[in-house]
């Protein structure tokens, strides 16, 4: 079903894009945010964990992918306490766990070019 040429062009929140591809893309695309689904789709995460879990992503760029998925909507963003050490804690909504099989299938194409085409190697990376 070909829904997406229905029209010149798909409207959601005020944003024009030209097919459902783009649309998808912008809730989704970019380096981090596929990587973040990655490590939420079992389960909520600390902010810490994450950055733990993702070495090489700075703090600067987590904490805004972070932000952009929590306003789409993709991602929710719990936090315990009024004053500090508060505990902030994000999962998926209800929303981004529908993108969860698109996700199971890119980690099964990762996997597939990993093994055929390249190796898998472990590198000490330096704690943060």
């Amino acid at each position: 079903m070909k829904i997406e040429c229905e029209s010149d062009y798909i409207k959601v929140n005020g944003k024009l894009y030209p097919c459902t591809v783009s649309l998808a893309m912008d809730f989704v695309g970019g380096k981090w945010k596929t990587v973040i689904f990655y490590h939420l789709k079992d389960g909520c995460r600390r902010y810490n964990e994450l950055r733990k879990e993702m070495p090489s992503v700075t703090e600067r760029t987590l904490s805004l992918q972070l932000k952009q998925l929590e306003d789409d909507g993709l991602v929710s963003r719990k936090v315990y306490g009024d004053k500090p050490p508060i505990k902030v804690v994000y999962d998926l909504t209800d929303f981004g766990k529908t993108f969860v099989p698109v996700l199971d299938a890119l980690f099964g194409w990762g996997n597939q070019i990993a093994t055929e085409k390249g190796e898998f190697v472990r590198v000490k990376v330096p704690a943060i």
